[in-house]
């Protein structure tokens, strides 16, 4: 809990496992208490169907970002990793260093586009004109305010690379409890402090998350960690950059074709339902990612274990650490699975009391939920690979997974079979299964090893 540092390139895999994924389900869980806190709200308001597809659109779109900042995040933590387990942590603070201006390039882009596109992105994503009328402000702000998530995944990346994954669950729950706190006030109101509905989400979250962000750069520039900054480090080294642009382009574009899949889905969703079905498919989604990123977190020990054991000449110690922490995801999803194919109705009817979206948002959660136990495992493989700098074995798998598969798939049952969203529902755990499946294929093969970076 101090945040010492660790080194886990010796002694117990089991250990080193727990050290690493105890903390990253933590801070995961926490990134996950977003949205779900927000869904909670924001359910309270009139109109909340609106809202809540409003919400669960711009999440969606969102996504994008995310890609951004985990491909950033990915490349940084892979070369931070590497580097601290050759024991050099001098260039393991360069690194981090040049990934922050690579991060801050990236959202200058995407928050200027956000500002002046919010009413187009929620009409492209197939929302109501209700929906863009009451949603423009919040879609607005959440993706101007792209730079704090941005910062947020890539120093908690950093931290993680280095074996401090403690400092990275902190930040992400100081950010929630800001976020937990202001929600209520900001969404609902409370004494003189009047409240602004859907858009008092967006404040709230962004505000929360930015309080995290300046707790993160305080322990990075504070020189106590082992990545410590030096002024040195600001100057731009291209040839760092490049090395970080090239494993963060295929990261990005792994997670870009995964988004854009969730993207075209959540359209499709709202074509062939309506409000409602939209609403109860977007809450379905975020209890699924509330529980998908804790094991995530765990997923993201792997990446860690990988890149520090690779650097310090232990191939296979690398690989016996994927396997225990696939067979520990794996205990940790079926778990989940369980639990909410026998409590869907009341774990969806927390969120919301319309009775067709709750109706829906069920349907979709258990039939989701059907394929935790792969989800699990894809991600633990998928972070090995990108521990090891392969970021893209795990790209060409995602394209070919959701756009060559899981998107026909659910177009053919919804539009061609006429099943509707149901179609939907069922092309998600059929895809992700099939997924996993070439992962572990190819992470057996074992190339990954052989990666320099």
């Amino acid at each position: 809990m101090r945040g010492d540092a660790q080194d886990y390139t010796t002694g117990s895999i089991r250990r080193a496992v727990f050290m690493l994924a105890i903390p990253m389900i933590l801070e995961m869980g926490m990134e996950s208490v977003f949205a779900v806190v927000d869904l909670y709200f924001v359910g309270k308001l009139p109109d909340s169907q609106h809202n809540i597809q409003t919400v669960g659109l711009t999440e969606s779109v969102l996504s994008l970002v995310y890609a951004l900042a985990i491909g950033i995040s990915m490349a940084a933590t892979a070369m931070v990793a590497r580097r601290v387990g050759e024991k050099d942590n001098r260039a393991a603070s360069h690194a981090a260093m040049q990934a922050l201006w690579v991060s801050l390039a990236l959202t200058a882009v995407v928050s200027v586009s956000g500002l002046f596109l919010a009413p187009d992105i929620l009409r492209w994503m197939g929302a109501e004109p209700e929906t863009i009328r009451i949603g423009a402000p919040y879609t607005r702000l959440m993706m101007g305010g792209s730079i704090v998530i941005m910062l947020l995944f890539l120093i908690n990346g950093i931290f993680r690379g280095a074996g401090d994954a403690f400092m990275a669950m902190r930040s992400l729950w100081i950010a929630n409890i800001a976020n937990i706190i202001l929600c209520p006030i900001l969404i609902l109101g409370l004494g003189p402090i009047p409240g602004f509905g859907l858009f008092g989400a967006a404040l709230a979250t962004t505000i929360g998350r930015g309080i995290g962000v300046c707790y993160q750069l305080y322990h990075l520039f504070n020189g106590k960690s082992v990545v410590k900054l030096n002024l040195s480090d600001w100057k731009p080294d291209f040839p760092v950059i490049r090395s970080l642009v090239k494993i963060a382009t295929p990261g990005t574009m792994q997670f870009i074709i995964g988004s854009c899949s969730w993207i075209f889905l959540a359209r499709l969703v709202a074509e062939t339902g309506h409000s409602e079905a939209s609403a109860g498919y977007q809450t379905a989604i975020r209890i699924l990612i509330f529980f998908l990123l804790p094991a995530w977190g765990m997923a993201n020990a792997a990446a860690t274990l990988v890149g520090q054991n690779l650097g310090a000449q232990q191939p296979q110690r690398a690989e016996m650490s994927v396997i225990a922490t696939a067979k520990y995801n794996t205990i940790f999803m079926a778990v989940v699975m369980l639990f909410f194919l026998v409590a869907a109705d009341w774990v969806v009817g927390f969120f919301t009391s319309q009775p067709e979206v709750k109706r829906i948002g069920v349907v979709a959660l258990r039939i989701m939920s059907a394929g935790y136990i792969f989800y699990g495992i894809g991600m633990v493989m998928a972070n090995a690979f990108n521990g090891a700098g392969d970021t893209r074995t795990p790209t060409w798998i995602n394209l070919f997974g959701f756009w060559l598969f899981q998107i026909p798939l659910a177009y053919i049952l919804s539009k061609g079979l006429q099943f509707g969203p149901l179609g939907v529902f069922i092309a998600i755990p059929v895809a992700e299964t099939a997924i996993t499946i070439a992962a572990w294929l190819l992470f057996r093969r074992g190339r990954w090893k052989l990666v320099k970076i």
